[in-house]
């Protein structure tokens, strides 16, 4: 069975009227990699702030290996945080920025130099950076500046370590890469990473576990294949930015919309939150207009707007009835993308089955 390295219940940090968390839950397990997704605005920054000591919640408890540490200050909880910028030292060397930490702590300082370079050492080698540690941190690339950070964080090993978007500043082939490294260092440390991203694909990338954060609150937390095939709510399936939405009202006859009423299949998803539709852009077959569908298919016209290619996909844009834009996604290991013309129309068909409805 898992254990839990950290807890939050019913956690409240507002600012004036804003409530930026509100009566938040959250268990983290030890020895993992966990992904928390939310868009801006959500509460992930403060979250984290919390979570590291920087802030103190107006209410609820803060627990850590077994402690509460609600008025615990930063550097006596054993957390270790990775800033977005990486907040290295310009004027130190690799080596050097490595061993502040150890050197600098309030907490058990390590004073000895042979130790610490035997540390700093084995730190280097364990992110990759092994030959540069005489380098100055302005001399290396941002993969690398990302990788001292990190060393400079489990150099002092935390029980925990917070990653506050530690891509964003990354190029896109750098993202790629760091993405299977931090997960391979983090696996040789068996320490648990809380790594927090608005970007739906490097959450589902990264995570054993994805956490959606939506308006303060933790509204889903569940594995990433699970999270992306049965978001619990329309607001969690509008982050992972994969499903065309329909707002409307669900009954036995069916999902009321703006487009009629669409026939229910076998996926609803617990009552309580707001009713929709949801289909995902990978679930839908585009067809002749006035093309036949079988019983347990369920088809809209659209009209072609544009084709977007993106190497291992393309995605077909189409302009529904009632102005929306739906978007169909074709796997290009799968099968061809559709051939359309611009402005024509098409039959957008899927299963009723491969639709999830939120009552």
């Amino acid at each position: 069975m898992t254990s839990t390295v950290l807890t939050l219940s019913k956690v409240t940090r507002a600012y004036g009227t804003l409530k930026a968390l509100d009566g938040l839950d959250l268990a983290v397990p030890d020895n993992a990699y966990v992904s928390l997704l939310g868009p801006s605005g959500s509460g992930k920054t403060t979250l984290l702030r919390v979570i590291a000591g920087f802030e103190t919640p107006d209410a609820g408890t803060v627990t850590f290996k077994g402690r509460r540490v609600e008025t615990v200050p930063p550097h006596r909880r054993d957390i270790g945080f990775v800033f977005q910028n990486f907040a290295l030292f310009p004027h130190l060397s690799v080596a050097r920025n490595v061993a502040f930490g150890l050197e600098n702590r309030e907490v058990n300082p390590v004073t000895d130099p042979k130790v610490v370079e035997a540390k700093v050492r084995d730190m280097i080698a364990l992110v990759g950076l092994k030959g540069l540690e005489d380098r100055g941190v302005t001399q290396i690339s941002g993969g690398q500046r990302q990788r001292v950070a990190l060393a400079r964080t489990l150099v002092t090993e935390p029980s925990l370590v917070l990653l506050d978007e530690p891509l964003g500043a990354l190029d896109a082939n750098l993202r790629g890469r760091m993405r299977g490294e931090l997960r391979a260092i983090r696996e040789r440390c068996g320490v648990t990473f809380l790594h927090v991203t608005g970007s739906e694909t490097e959450a589902l990338a990264m995570g054993d576990t994805v956490l959606v954060l939506d308006q303060g609150r933790i509204v889903q937390a569940d594995r990433a294949d699970a999270l992306y095939n049965r978001p619990n709510s329309v607001a969690v399936a509008r982050f992972l930015n994969c499903y065309n939405l329909f707002d409307g009202s669900v009954s036995d006859a069916g999902f009321k919309g703006p487009l009629g009423t669409f026939p229910l299949g076998a996926h609803r998803a617990p009552a309580g939150g707001r009713p929709g539709y949801a289909i995902r852009y990978d679930r839908i077959d585009v067809r002749p207009e006035g093309a036949g569908v079988a019983a347990d298919e369920v088809a809209i016209p659209g009209t072609f707007i544009a084709d977007e290619y993106s190497g291992a996909a393309v995605n077909s844009f189409f302009s529904l009835e009632d102005g929306r834009v739906f978007e169909v996604e074709s796997h290009l290991s799968q099968h061809e993308a559709p051939d359309c013309t611009p402005h024509g129309r098409y039959a957008l068909v899927w299963k009723r089955d491969d639709a999830l409805v939120f009552a």
